[in-house]
C-alpha cells in the first residue's frame, strides 16, 4: 500500500527582530574583549558566554511563542505547511469538482497540528544553549550572521527529530488532521476515471531555520 509522506518542517525561527538583536549583544561582546587589556578585562570570556546564552535563549522563546499561537505557521507564509507536494494531482482533481474547502481544511489542520506541537522543541534549544562552551560563543561573536542558527542547528537537529515525531503524530491526531485527509481520499476516490488512490498518513520530519 503506498504511503503519502506528509514533511512538516520544523522551523524554529527566531524573528528576524530577535537575531539582529543577538548579532547587536555579540558585536558588543565582542568591542568589549577587543579593548580589554591584559591588565583589566572588563567582560570575561565567562560573563561574554553568560550573556550570549541569555540571549539566544531569549530569542529561541521569542520565536516558539509566536508559532505555538493559533495561526502562528498558518498565517505565515515564511512556514505555513502547505498541501503535500506529493498529492498534487489529488489537490488539483478536488479542485476541479469544488472541494476547495475541503482542501483548505486540510492544510488548516495540518498547521494547527504543528502550531500545537512545536512547544515540545523549546526545551531541546534550551538545553543546547545551556550546554554551550565559552569556544563556541567566541565562534557565534566572531562568525558570520548565521552563525547563531548554524550553533543550534548542529546541536538540536537530531533531538528534534526524535521529539517532533510522535509531537507532531499526537497533534495531528488532535486536531483532526487524519480525519480530514481520509475524507479527502474519500471523497477523491469516489471520482469517476481516475486512478483510486489509497495513500495513507505519514509524517517526516525535517528541522528548518532562518
Amino acid at each position: 500500500m503506498k504511503l503519502l509522506i506528509i514533511t512538516l518542517l520544523l522551523p524554529i525561527i527566531i524573528s528576524a527582530q530577535s537575531w539582529k538583536d543577538i548579532k547587536k549583544a555579540a558585536g558588543k561582546v565582542n568591542n568589549e574583549i577587543i579593548n580589554a587589556t591584559n591588565k583589566i578585562k572588563t567582560f570575561t570570556e565567562e560573563e561574554a558566554t553568560s550573556a550570549l546564552k541569555q540571549t539566544l535563549n531569549q530569542g529561541v522563546e521569542k520565536g516558539v511563542n509566536i508559532l505555538s499561537v493559533s495561526d502562528g505557521f498558518y498565517k505565515n507564509e515564511k512556514v505555513k505547511i502547505p498541501f503535500p507536494p506529493e498529492a498534487q494531482n489529488i489537490k488539483n482533481q478536488l479542485k476541479n469538482i469544488g472541494m476547495g474547502k475541503e482542501i483548505d481544511k486540510v492544510i488548516l489542520s495540518i498547521n494547527r497540528a504543528a502550531e500545537d506541537a512545536v512547544i515540545s522543541a523549546g526545551p531541546i534549544f534550551s538545553d543546547a544553549i545551556k550546554k554551550m562552551t565559552v569556544v563556541d560563543a567566541i565562534g557565534i561573536v566572531k562568525g558570520h550572521n548565521t552563525a547563531g542558527t548554524d550553533y543550534l542547528y548542529a546541536h538540536t537537529h537530531s533531538a528534534l527529530i526524535n521529539e517532533f515525531r510522535p509531537s507532531i503524530k499526537s497533534s495531528l491526531q488532535k486536531v483532526n488532521a487524519t480525519k480530514y485527509w481520509k475524507s479527502v481520499m474519500k471523497i477523491y476516490n469516489k471520482i469517476p476515471f481516475v486512478k483510486k488512490n489509497k495513500s495513507e498518513f505519514r509524517i517526516v520530519c525535517n528541522t528548518k531555520s532562518d
